[in-house]
């Protein structure tokens, strides 16, 4: 699977409803293709809970090598992605829950001055979560309480999943309250990394350059390479390749031919498109639909 994201890369998926905005649920990388979830964004604030193995984690220009026991706070709206870790799967908790949640009411004193400073700040997008730290071994502990109470609901579930969040944020803003304002960083940089994106995901089946990309936002190619590199750890033109093929799977999944799967994800030659297909899943295309039609027989 992967991934269902809008041509901005928010995700389009439902975390809980509006009288319960919260979801909880039990990841493996393994369960994604290419063992790996792209590039997305959520209104919703997400705490991660690693519960075997280790995955390599990056929020926005971060990136974390998250192990077991441990785990991470993300906040609103910022860029993440997940990557298998030694060839090892692992499994994780994901607990996402929308900001009202904890505030109840626009512009009440629980908004305004706990929770808005928090995720109305673009420099704070996330935080690693130590098993070894006290606060954080507490904030993971209520992780692991709300993932225990979702198996067996308890007559008061959401009340006591109010009352855990309340308690984890109550930490979070503790910590936040005495960051040094000299450590925070520019949001520039993550506004004009979405627009990168947005670009290379809304014309990646087209034959786009470096050029298209680089005028897109508006900064020359060398700045645009530059800027890509740092921030992604990875080239501009790796990364399309790689968005293409990831792209292209559904397609071979049903059953589509690999000449009109190239095709269809930007790919000029077939043949191009199975040496880079190789590369990322480590397999030819024709072995990878085969092994998806036959384990749907």
């Amino acid at each position: 699977m992967q991934l269902k994201t809008r041509p901005d890369q928010m995700e389009i998926k439902e975390h809980g409803d509006y009288g319960f905005p919260v979801h909880v649920s039990e990841e493996a990388i393994n369960r994604f293709d290419s063992n790996s979830f792209l590039w997305h964004w959520h209104p919703e604030i997400e705490l991660t809970w690693i519960m075997k193995g280790q995955i390599e984690y990056h929020v926005n220009d971060t990136c974390y090598i998250l192990t077991e026991g441990n785990g991470l706070f993300a906040n609103s709206n910022v860029l993440h992605s997940g990557y298998m870790k030694d060839g090892q799967d692992c499994e994780y908790l994901s607990v996402t829950f929308s900001p009202r949640f904890i505030y109840g009411y626009e512009n009440s004193s629980l908004h305004t001055k706990y929770v808005d400073f928090i995720t109305a700040n673009p420099d704070w997008p996330s935080l690693e979560l130590s098993s070894e730290t006290g606060w954080q071994r507490r904030i993971l502990r209520q992780v692991q309480h709300i993932y225990d109470m979702s198996k067996m609901p308890p007559a008061d579930y959401e009340l006591q999943v109010h009352i855990a969040l309340c308690s984890i944020w109550q930490h979070i803003y503790s910590y936040y309250s005495t960051v040094p304002a000299d450590i925070r960083q520019t949001s520039e940089a993550l506004e004009r990394l979405k627009d990168i994106l947005s670009y290379i995901h809304g014309h990646y089946n087209e034959n786009i350059s470096l050029e298209d990309i680089a005028h897109s936002v508006g900064i020359c190619k060398s700045e645009c390479c530059r800027f890509f590199k740092k921030h992604m750890h990875m080239t501009l033109f790796e990364y399309v390749l790689y968005y293409r093929i990831q792209q292209s799977l559904p397609l071979l999944k049903m059953g589509e031919s690999v000449t009109r799967s190239a095709s269809a994800c930007g790919f000029a030659n077939p043949c191009y498109y199975g040496k880079i297909f190789r590369r990322y899943m480590h397999c030819s295309p024709r072995q990878y639909r085969k092994a998806r039609l036959d384990s749907t027989v």
